[in-house]
């Protein structure tokens, strides 16, 4: 039975690095397979902490989105949805750039956390986000257990209905295992607040984030 486990994870991941296509249809294909195929991997509880993991373009803006969210003990930017080993940022292949968000459950929900992640991206936008495009920029959404994926199933068919004939490009796919980004990248918009790409992108998506969801923000995040 663990061959034939690790076989489906492998082929679905290899589904996922072969993608070529110029629409979704690859990208769904590929998480048709994994949920099907490929059992989440639950992570521990610590401290009473949980995790939860969210690809929604570059991860300097995804952090600094649910490090602004109350409840959010830390956001750390790294890499997962793909099969190599020990991804960097030079060469992360198959990997897309992936937030691990360690909340407290007890003030923020997963529910919330799912909400904050459609509410502060272009839900339709595929493989990327803003002026990032690439299989590493993908959205995707990563569930840990039948609960957390049927709050995410749910949020997609409200957000469905409302695009009218859109799509929701993000990926929902087990999770398996989060790789942590150098640590340069860490705090990467707190730290460089003048860079170009964090003036003109990062701080524009976490503002307009921060308009559309006051009640759910921490005190002193504005900048």
């Amino acid at each position: 039975m663990k061959r034939i486990v690790h076989f489906a994870a492998c082929f679905f991941l290899l589904i996922i690095q072969g993608s070529c296509k110029p629409s979704n249809e690859q990208n769904k294909e590929a998480e048709a397979f994994a949920q099907k195929n490929v059992a989440p991997v639950q992570t521990t509880t610590e401290q009473g902490l949980k995790k939860a993991y969210f690809a929604s373009g570059c991860f300097w803006c995804v952090e600094a989105i649910y490090e602004s969210v109350t409840g959010v003990k830390e956001a750390i930017s790294g890499y997962s949805g793909g099969n190599s080993n020990n991804p960097t940022y030079e060469n992360h292949a198959d990997h897309a750039e992936t937030v691990e968000v360690i909340y407290d459950p007890q003030m923020v929900s997963f529910e919330q956390l799912v909400t904050v992640y459609f509410g502060s991206q272009n839900v339709t936008q595929v493989n990327g986000q803003g002026p990032d495009h690439g299989k590493s920029y993908r959205s995707i959404i990563f569930y840990q257990n039948n609960a957390e994926k049927k709050i995410i199933d749910e949020k997609i068919s409200v957000i469905t209905i409302a695009l009218k004939g859109e799509k929701v490009a993000a990926q929902v796919l087990p999770f398996q295992k989060f790789w942590k980004a150098e640590q340069y990248h860490q705090n990467y918009e707190r730290n460089n607040p003048d860079n170009p790409y964090i003036q003109n992108v990062s701080i524009p998506r976490l503002n307009a984030f921060k308009k559309k969801f006051p009640k759910l923000l921490k005190e002193n995040t504005g900048h």
